[in-house]
């Protein structure tokens, strides 16, 4: 359950690669409108690796005039892994699935972070290339936050990358009850937390790391988590970049040591719409050491949409 007062929880059915699966979301109602009686725009979330709707949170209470949409993707959260292997085209369906069952009536702003940038990219790419059939609201907009941008194993972080790796695949071939113990061990999740939290504020680090305590080992099964992994590795946003004619919005951590700032420079040269704004002396954690920022640019975003596209 959503920290955030208001927030409500809603299960879709969906067809995921031929299999049924029940998607949790969460719903953010806007706290404030910008006339009295008028529907409030709307921003889809997609959360990060080894994430939950948990990790939005923090950006959902600093967000006033826009309602926010937070599915789990497949294997995480509230939403069952999927019976076959996951891919990145599961994780696109199911947020395809989300959007489907939205109002169709206004264009929506489509919100990834991290990992969830390369989910939202490339339905976006997919979208703008066949954009008959999805149903729901049309893409409006697009919010890349610390968006995966070079590929991993490439550049300054490809040894830790490597290392990574390793320890993902021993995760899935070890036996069960040894997996378990290593994916999930608090010293190894805290590790985790130390390297990607830059705030200074002993407070907020405090706020991160039980967040990932909480959290970050919500998977269900170490088979999708090794597959999520694989995906988020293997995959970019750059790849579709040139095929993102929406207007999209990357913002970037000048801090970040995993989705480095020269990387999202270079992104943003290959998108035919996009623009960079940059959250200072922050790191690959914005939703949660800038979410004021955030919130403030989706409502921004969101305002800009069209107010109504029906016939």
């Amino acid at each position: 359950m959503s920290a955030v007062p208001g927030a409500s929880r809603e299960d879709i059915d969906a067809r995921i690669g031929g299999h049924e699966l029940r998607i949790a979301l969460w719903r953010h109602p806007a706290r404030r409108r910008s006339s009295p009686g008028a529907p409030a725009p709307a921003a889809l979330l997609v959360h990060g690796f080894r994430g939950d709707h948990h990790g939005m949170d923090a950006i959902a209470r600093a967000t006033y005039r826009t309602e926010l949409i937070v599915p789990d993707l497949p294997g995480f959260g509230a939403t069952p892994a999927l019976p076959v292997p996951h891919t990145l085209d599961s994780y696109v369906d199911a947020i395809r699935a989300v959007l489907a069952v939205l109002p169709a009536s206004r264009p929506i702003l489509l919100v990834g972070h991290s990992f969830g940038s390369i989910v939202a990219a490339h339905l976006a790419a997919a979208d703008l290339a066949s954009p008959a059939g999805r149903g729901g609201p049309a893409l409006g907009s697009l919010l890349l936050i610390n968006p995966i941008s070079t590929p991993a194993l490439a550049g300054p972080n490809r040894l830790m990358t490597g290392l990574t790796r390793l320890y993902y695949r021993a995760g899935s071939t070890l036996p069960e009850a040894a997996a378990t113990r290593l994916l999930t061990h608090p010293a190894i999740v805290r590790a985790m937390s130390i390297v990607m939290a830059t705030t200074k504020d002993r407070g907020l680090r405090r706020y991160i790391h039980d967040q990932h305590a909480r959290h970050f080992s919500s998977f269900t099964g170490r088979q999708a988590l090794q597959q999520a992994f694989e995906v988020s590795t293997r995959h970019t946003v750059s790849e579709v970049a040139a095929a993102l004619r929406l207007p999209t919005t990357v913002l970037a951590g000048d801090r970040d040591a995993i989705a480095p700032l020269e990387g999202q420079r270079a992104l943003c040269q290959l998108l035919p719409a996009g623009a960079l704004r940059i959250a200072p002396g922050v790191g690959h954690l914005i939703h949660y050491e800038a979410p004021a920022l955030t919130g403030r640019v989706i409502d921004e975003l969101a305002a800009a949409l069209p107010e109504d596209v029906s016939p």
